[in-house]
């Protein structure tokens, strides 16, 4: 299994944009499909993007046109660009990696949007 590691959250106000990351410790990254789920207070995790090992992404209609999921196999990172940032987006984001029938998970990184 791959161990992650997140980081790159923060404060930021509406409208402004943050860049995650998601570094991957252990062996065949570019075996694990990869990304990102988020959780914010009284509701259920919500899958944010997720990547192929191919390069094809996915992505949740809330953030659709606002955030880029990309991997570089080469660090072993995948990367979430967020931008035009809302206060919904507020919520902790973490990061999985799957492969086969096994998911690792990261600790998450809080990001809180507000003016």
């Amino acid at each position: 299994q791959v161990q992650l590691v997140e980081s790159g959250g923060g404060l930021v106000q509406p409208g402004g944009s943050l860049r995650l990351s998601c570094a991957a410790s252990g062996s065949s990254f570019s075996r694990y499909a990869m990304g990102w789920y988020r959780q914010a207070p009284g509701k259920q995790r919500e899958m944010v993007a997720s990547i192929t090992t191919g390069g094809g992404t996915n992505y949740a209609e809330s953030v659709r046109g606002r955030f880029t999921i990309s991997r570089d196999n080469a660090k072993n990172t995948v990367y979430l660009q967020m931008s035009s940032l809302k206060p919904e987006d507020t919520a902790v984001y973490l990061c999985y990696g799957r492969y086969l029938l096994s998911t690792s998970w990261g600790q998450g990184t809080q990001v809180t949007v507000s003016s």
